[in-house]
């Protein structure tokens, strides 16, 4: 018998005895918790992102007023949406924790209609958004200038989307190398129908997903881009890069390589056939 019909016949045995005219039970109604809706900008009672992130509770909705916050952030809960109203909201220069822009701690987040700009932190890694371990999905976005656009840690079992955004003069090589997005060990990372352009140094993409799918996307040096490989997937797996538009500078790190497979060892099982 499923829990709620064993709490049905329950409470119509206890209305039975109690007999006629006795006080009826009441069964519990289940609540669902809304969630609540923040808004930031120079006139709220938010004015920063990361008054937003000290505040904001599992599925909360931040909304942020188009314009430019020099602020950073760390977001600590899960199935969070936070985007930019009325355009996109500019995020940058500012790095929390020696690490991002904007750390995310919490599991599931969704990120939309935010710019990150100008990261860069003492040990030369910083990014817009550091990832710890959690799925990320990332809309309509921009990254520029920053040492890494968006770096993500391991995080076995979870996947990062991006789409309809752009990376554009990311990356440094000193001492180690950062780049226009690095994906370490996740399930699945997809880019779609994005532009990385311009990349200093380091890859424009780096994919250590158990399956990375790079499709309708242009992925370009440009006339004076210095990156290295296009898109970098040291580890193999289940690799489909379909459908982009791929170009590579003169004046690129690495002159002979668009597309590398395996180069740090092909760790990962393929299931295609």
């Amino acid at each position: 018998m499923r829990p709620g019909r064993a709490i049905v016949v329950c409470l119509a045995l206890l209305s039975a005895l109690a007999g006629p005219g006795a006080p009826q039970p009441v069964m519990a109604q289940a609540t669902t918790v809304q969630p609540r809706v923040h808004r930031v900008g120079p006139s709220r009672a938010l004015k920063m992102p990361s008054d937003a992130a000290r505040i904001a509770r599992d599925r909360d909705i931040v909304e942020i007023d188009a314009g430019v916050y020099v602020d950073c952030a760390v977001w600590r809960a899960n199935r969070l949406t936070i985007r930019g109203i009325g355009g996109l909201a500019t995020v940058k220069t500012k790095t929390c924790q020696g690490k991002a822009i904007w750390v995310i701690d919490g599991d599931a987040t969704t990120v939309e209609r935010i710019a990150f700009a100008d990261a860069a932190v003492p040990d030369k890694n910083g990014a817009g958004i550091r990832l710890t371990a959690g799925s990320l999905v990332v809309r309509d976005s921009v990254f520029e200038g920053n040492e890494n656009g968006i770096l993500a840690g391991d995080a076995p079992g979870k996947s990062v989307l991006i789409e309809r955004s752009r990376f554009e003069r990311n990356g440094k090589c000193d001492p180690v190398c950062a780049h226009g997005i690095y994906i370490n060990q996740v399930r699945e990372l997809t880019v779609r129908d994005c532009v990385f352009r311009d990349q200093r140094i380091g890859h424009h993409i780096k994919s250590r997903a158990l399956n990375t799918t790079v499709t309708g996307t242009t992925v370009e040096d440009g006339t004076g881009g210095t990156a290295s490989y296009l898109i970098d997937v040291p580890n193999g797996g289940n690799v489909l890069i379909a459908g982009n538009k791929l170009q590579k500078a003169n004046t690129s790190d690495n002159r002979t390589i668009a597309i590398a497979i395996g180069m740090e060892g092909a760790k990962h099982p393929s299931t295609a056939v």
